[in-house]
């Protein structure tokens, strides 16, 4: 429930909507997004893309019943519909708190689009719509990945029994190949619908509008998941630590909202991450060519973008196909699997796969275009597809349980305790930020250098088209890099169901099992192999981050480019003056973004903090392990524990939200051009610096945190020292770990988009010329109430002080 502060502040933000909305007269902006008419032949070539959509969405389904015959036995799907039924109040109250959101951005849309574009009502509208389809698209397919995972996690769980490791990658492979390519194909149905059928006069504002309503969904869902998931698992690791117990143990309350955060964290905040990115990301790619490009080449660009983004499930497709078939020539029927060596030939495969298939189109749809257009485009696509398969590479150097830096982990926290062990995986933190830094500024490069061949008699500043190109590039196979992301939490969850099942003390279990499945269950190898697999989830869960966040910043680019060229058709400002290092306000600029990445870090991870408190405070009181205990948790306990964490995150993601929110209003209105052009400057080097000290503060803590973790699993599966001081110092880093790379990382990619989108509205808004006279004043009104959330997000929030 939203206490009655929060109330207050609420009225107070709403005031100053009002105050705002009052504030000037009409105003027709000069910078719409005209999306160009298309021709019959270009129509048609769109639809052919609709059909490859619907069968893709087939496949996905496909996938799903696939996985749901699969059959269990009733312990663990027992088990596993609790954490079902958990997940889905879960994302209940989650959507009541989307509904409270939407309030504020969309007053913001209706009053640019109504009050100062003097749209008809029934055009406003339908934007609005548009936003309210984004937003429930994210929501919507966040529904579908904890069903798919909360199905899949125990078939898993019961399928380790029969000792057969192939399963074990086949089962969590196929939900996440469901979940990804169904994932691409509603969101690009969602747009070809837009581009095919939206009136061309409102079509370019319906694109920004849904864009921003995946974004909001997204955002909410990734920050409110990233700390409801780490309150539970520190609550729950902890435990092991201060009574000695084991792994997921039953009578733990704190590991039923363990499970649960798992899927809030890495299953619903992923999923709808992936789905925001590549909206968001293709958004970014429509503006600049509607703004930059010359106008005979737009329509054809738009259809090549479309026609690349379509066969990106093509490609995801047949490639898991060709990879599922050298992994069981490789290791069918062998009890010994290379679970990583087989994810990442799927995630190799479809890049070469897809890098191909993009020279052949290109050469096929913009052969006939001169200087060699079709194949300088194909390149600076491929250096995205290369980066989202290198990239993996990267974070496996600094990740995988068989790396040498989370070795050195392992070695420091023998000697060191927590103390070194934390320090060491700061380093492997620090060490990865650099070189996956220096990949991606390399092969942006080689954009850049091909774009400059060129690319320039077809638009302005072909540079910033590269490196657009380049995040959609990292996007050509989608559907795999959701589905090597989504690996990991059904491997997570499907240790914790086996635990919970307590499978191994019911009675007569083995000849139940024996006659109605058909085989004799193997409990003397099964959870080595979901422990071994689980590790392989962890590695492959922070190769995914990278990729995503690494698109939030490229493509973040081209998106602030497109803002550039607005303020230049709006105002007549030359990107030259925007982007000087001699305006003061630049550097103003690249100061506050800094401040507020750094203070979003903090106050994501106090919530995190103080959740976890409180969890641990309760299970401490209330966990029975006397001889006369049951040997499950309580429900009544296990449902409180997830009380706990669902509030904390709730008011950690709302504080930090509508800071965010507000901020992007502030610092816009503070930019307005009241004395001169110069101080526009300051909002897009916010913008700029968000994006920029967004990229390696999550790289840092994505791969710190990927380190500790698996650090941790070596000792337990490796080095079967479970219980000993090594692993207690192995937990201990692995929670500080946590929130890293699953809380405030993860969750600075939508955030990036987010206030990248969300500020060329605000900026719009702020530019209107009667609006100039008030901007500076209503831009300190709405920064007063920021830092006022800003002061909640601690204050607030903060654990109790002893006396």
């Amino acid at each position: 429930m939203i206490s009655e502060r929060v109330k207050r502040v609420l009225s107070a933000v709403s005031l100053a909507l009002i105050v705002l909305l009052f504030a000037t007269p009409l105003f027709a902006s000069e910078a719409d997004l005209v999306i160009p008419p298309l021709s019959a032949a270009q129509n048609n070539l769109l639809m052919i893309g609709f059909v490859i959509c619907f069968l893709g969405m087939g496949f996905g389904y496909f996938m799903y019943a696939k996985v749901k015959k699969i059959r269990a036995h009733k312990s663990m799907l027992d088990v596993a519909e609790i954490i079902f039924q958990t997940c889905s109040t879960y994302l209940i109250q989650q959507g009541k708190l989307l509904l409270i959101l939407f309030a504020f951005i969309g007053s913001c849309i209706f009053y640019y689009f109504g009050f100062l574009q003097h749209m008809g009502m029934g055009d406003v509208m339908l934007i609005l719509a548009w936003t309210v389809v984004g937003i429930l698209g994210s929501y919507g397919v966040a529904w579908f990945g904890i069903r798919m995972n909360t199905l899949a996690n125990a078939r898993m769980a019961f399928a380790s029994l029969e000792g057969k490791p192939m399963k074990l990658l086949d089962i969590p492979l196929t939900a996440g190949m469901s979940i990804g390519v169904l994932l691409v194909c509603v969101e690009l149905i969602m747009m070809l619908i837009i581009l095919v059928f939206m009136p061309r006069e409102v079509a370019g504002a319906a694109f920004i509008g849904f864009a921003i309503g995946e974004s909001l969904g997204a955002s909410a869902l990734r920050i409110c998941g990233g700390i409801f998931t780490k309150i539970a698992d520190i609550g729950s690791d902890l435990m092991k630590i201060v009574f000695t117990i084991k792994e997921d143990d039953p009578r733990n309350p704190g590991v039923i909202a363990d499970c649960t955060g798992d899927n809030a964290g890495d299953s619903v905040g992923p999923t709808a991450d992936g789905f925001e990115t590549y909206g968001v990301t293709g958004v970014a790619l429509i503006s600049f060519i509607v703004l930059a490009c010359l106008p005979q080449y737009q329509a054809e660009l738009l259809v090549w973008i479309f026609v690349m983004r379509v066969l990106m499930i093509v490609t995801s497709i047949g490639s898991y196909f060709v990879n599922k078939m050298i992994t069981d020539s490789l290791w069918g029927g062998k009890e010994k699997v290379n679970f990583e060596a087989a994810l990442t030939s799927l995630v190799w495969i479809t890049s070469i796969v897809s890098i191909v298939v993009t020279f052949i189109i290109s050469k096929w749809q913009l052969g006939h275009y001169p200087n060699e257009l079709w194949f300088k485009l194909s390149v600076i696509i491929s250096c995205g597809t290369l980066a989202a398969a290198l990239i993996p590479e990267l974070v496996k150097v600094f990740t995988s349980s068989n790396s040498r830096h989370v070795a050195e982990v392992v070695t420091a926290s023998r000697e060191g305790g927590p103390s070194l062990n934390i320090l060491s995986g700061l380093v492997a933190g620090n060490f990865a930020a650099f070189w996956i830094g220096m990949a991606i500024t390399a092969l942006m490069f080689i954009a850049y250098y091909t774009s400059t061949f060129g690319l320039s008699a077809f638009m302005e500043y072909s540079s910033v088209f590269a490196f657009g190109l380049v995040a959609f590039g990292m996007l050509g196979m989608g559907p795999v890099t959701i589905a090597v992301d989504s690996y990991g939490p059904v491997t997570d969850n499907a240790q914790s169901i086996y635990e919970l099942s307590l499978i191994e003390t019911i009675p007569n279990v083995e000849k139940e099992i024996e006659k109605d499945f058909g085989f004799k269950p193997r409990f003397d190898v099964a959870k080595h192999y979901l422990e071994e697999n689980d590790s392989c989830g962890n590695t492959f869960k922070a190769t995914a981050k990278p990729v995503l966040i690494g698109t939030a910043v490229v493509g973040a680019t081209t998106m602030i480019f497109s803002l550039i060229l607005l303020l230049r058709k709006a105002l007549g400002i030359q990107p030259e003056m925007l982007l000087n290092l001699l305006n003061p306000y630049t550097l103003l600029g690249l100061l506050c973004g800094g401040a507020v990445i750094y203070w979003f870090t903090g106050a994501s991870m106090q919530a995190v903090v103080t959740g976890s408190y409180r969890a641990v405070q309760y299970i401490k009181e209330h966990i029975k392990l006397d001889d006369a205990a049951s040997l499950s948790a309580s429900t009544e306990n296990s449902k409180e524990v997830v009380k706990i964490c669902t509030v904390y995150a709730q008011k950690g993601m709302f504080n930090i939200f509508i800071a965010i929110f507000l901020f992007a209003l502030a610092f816009a209105f503070l930019s307005a051009p009241v004395r001169g052009p110069e101080s526009t400057s300051f909002f897009i080097s916010y913008l700029i610096s968000i994006a920029v000290f967004g990229l390696y503060q999550a790289l840092f803590m994505a791969n710190g945190g990927g380190c500790w973790d698996n650090a941790k699993k070596v000792i337990e599966v490796d080095l079967k020292e479970k219980g000993t001081p090594l692993h207690a110092a192995a937990v201990i880093g692995d929670t500080v770990g946590d929130p890293y790379k699953d809380t405030s990382s993860v969750a600075l990619n939508p955030i990036i988009k987010f206030t990248t989108l969300f500020g060329i509205l605000a900026m719009e808004i702020a530019i209107a010329p009667d609006m100039r006279n008030s901007a500076i004043v209503v831009g300190a009104i709405f920064l007063a109430i920021a830092l006022v959330f800003v002061y909640r997000s601690f204050y607030s929030m903060r654990i109790p002080l002893e006396k």
